[in-house]
């Protein structure tokens, strides 16, 4: 496994956990390519931070349990963990927020260049999230 790979995806989380945008946005290459779980890929680091704000609305979550994973080379690594959340606003075209508390298995795959995020895949089960929100 490679070191820098393992430090910079862990670092990633660190900065989500400490609600430091502007740290976790310092970690993304420019062209960042981001897939959002059943959802579309977006392109650049301004459009993550669109969705960042977004999440910061109408969550509030920490990674918990986080195991990061990469691969000789540091070009890919992954992650799994549990997202710990709370559903503080409707997302839209999703189940009304009430304040639901969630806790959620995920999985995370990176690809990295020059020290940096240039991809980021995230999975988790949304029929499970639903069904722990009560829709």
């Amino acid at each position: 496994m490679n070191r820098e790979a393992i430090s910079l995806i862990t670092h990633y989380y660190e900065v989500f956990n400490a609600g430091d945008r502007e740290a976790l946005l310092c970690l993304l290459t420019e062209d960042v390519r981001h897939d959002i779980n059943q959802g579309a890929s977006e392109v650049g680091r301004e459009v993550f931070r669109a969705f960042l704000q977004r999440m910061d609305r109408c969550y509030r979550e920490q990674v918990e349990d986080l195991q990061v994973f990469g691969n000789q080379d540091g070009t890919r690594g992954a992650a799994e963990f549990f997202i710990n959340g709370e559903y503080l606003n409707t997302d839209d075209g999703l189940p009304p927020a009430t304040g639901q508390k969630y806790c959620l298995r995920v999985g995370a795959f990176f690809e990295l260049r020059a020290g940096q995020v240039s991809r980021v895949t995230n999975y988790y089960n949304l029929e499970e999230w639903l069904r722990l929100i009560g829709a």
